[in-house]
């Protein structure tokens, strides 16, 4: 089944403290993922910063709700355990605990207000449900990968209208971030020194240029085809060269996907959608805007021991 929502998760991690024993989220994330039926690879499904498991995230906010709200509290990090006022919730037998249900109580009303004084505008509108069905880490990515994609999509539009020159000059700037090329004196020499039988520049593999890597790139609209990649092979076949790439501002049809994946030289395709990715993972075109820092309890400094 699919993975449930923090707030599902609400209830069932109440029922699990009604014994009043000092629970562990390790524990409550193995009984919630039995209850719920979860196969291995849910539980393993990471939020987009790969950082945090996402049923794990949401067990922890499930918990982070109800202590706000007064119906577990918490002396120790990763522990809880059950309320009077929690018991009394559990006694009136509710059939779901979730936001709306927690907003009955003064302090849970307190910290949800502070709460949204404290997020970005664009977190609170990242779903048409705002954080009623993610958990704040949830929402934050969100945010971000829309944003990300957003400027991807700008991003690939001033490549595909940018000179010849210029594409050369950034694919230069990209493959040095990458680590190839040594420096961009050199690199610069390479790209588009060649242009010859299908190969439009050559560039080390590394600062000692041990191996070369043959390049082709190209400003494209539409789709790249596999004769335009066999072409590029066949020019690669006559260097004797082991290693290519092929760069396009458009996309590769899956024939020609099909066919790198089983020839030789090793031959790796980079389409419209990639080079943006790694521009904006190399910080190639792009400038640095905000950083926002996420932080939790250091429960060294409270200490006593």
């Amino acid at each position: 089944m699919a993975i449930p929502d923090f707030q599902t998760l609400m209830l069932p991690l109440l029922q699990l403290a009604a014994d009043g024993r000092d629970r562990t989220l390790a524990d409550a994330r193995e009984a919630l993922a039995g209850k719920f039926g979860l196969t291995t690879d849910e539980r393993g499904e990471l939020l987009p910063s790969g950082r945090q498991r996402r049923f794990d995230n949401r067990v922890a906010w499930g918990k982070v709700y109800l202590e706000q709200a007064g119906l577990v509290e918490s002396e120790t990090r990763g522990h809880f355990q059950i309320t009077d006022r929690g018991r009394e919730v559990l006694a009136t037998q509710p059939r779901r605990i979730d936001i709306s249900f927690l907003e009955r109580f003064e302090e849970f009303r307190q910290f949800r207000n502070a709460r949204h004084r404290q997020e970005p505008r664009e977190v609170l509108s990242a779903d048409p449900g705002g954080l009623q069905s993610q958990t704040p880490e949830e929402a934050l990515e969100q945010s971000y990968l829309a944003i990300r994609s957003d400027l991807a999509s700008e991003l690939l539009q001033r490549v595909k209208a940018s000179s010849p020159q210029f594409f050369e000059g950034l694919v230069v700037d990209l493959l040095i971030r990458m680590g190839y090329g040594g420096n961009r004196a050199e690199a610069g020499r390479a790209i588009g020194s060649s242009g010859d039988e299908g190969i439009d520049g050559i560039i080390s593999e590394d600062r000692l240029g041990l191996d070369n890597i043959y390049i082709q790139a190209k400003r494209w609209e539409g789709t790249v085809g596999r004769p335009e990649i066999q072409k590029f092979v066949g020019a690669l076949h006559g260097k004797r060269a082991r290693k290519g790439v092929f760069i396009t501002t458009g996309a590769f049809s899956a024939e020609a996907i099909d066919y790198v994946s089983r020839i030789d030289p090793r031959v790796v395709l980079i389409d419209g959608a990639q080079l943006a990715d790694y521009m904006l993972d190399l910080n190639v075109g792009v400038t640095h805007r905000a950083t926002y820092e996420l932080k939790r309890i250091d429960s060294d400094y409270f200490s006593e021991e």
